[in-house]
């Protein structure tokens, strides 16, 4: 119900755009989510968008360097990170939910199934 992409191989400084396309039934849903993992790391929330407002809210080590949006006309939602960073490195996954105001993985119901972004020095 979710598909991610858009993930690569860029070098610090770089951008990228991912992107979610969800499915008619998972569009109904209240708020989406993008999480990373890293390596032997938990996954941590980076940021949620609502699709009826557009509401953003994001982790700190992201916020000023990425955007989430949304194109409900496309059921997609896109994380643009600008200033990329080695840390940035991690599969990256967009998950959807109804929990208002969720930024803990086990909040989300429905999970894409993840793009690698690999940030180089």
């Amino acid at each position: 119900q979710l598909q991610a992409s858009g993930g690569g191989l860029v070098q610090a400084g770089g951008s990228l755009r991912l992107s979610c396309a969800a499915s008619r039934r998972t569009f109904s849903t209240y708020l989406m989510g993008w999480f990373r993992q890293a390596p032997g790391k938990e996954r941590e929330f980076v940021g949620s968008i609502t699709w009826g407002g557009g509401t953003t809210n994001y982790a700190d080590s992201v916020k000023g360097r990425f955007t989430i949006s949304r194109d409900n006309a496309k059921n997609t939602v896109y994380l643009q990170m600008n200033s990329l960073k080695p840390q940035d490195t991690a599969v990256y996954y967009c998950a959807a939910t109804s929990r208002f105001g969720a930024t803990i993985a086990r909040d989300y119901d429905c999970w894409g199934q993840g793009t690698l972004v690999t940030v180089s020095s």
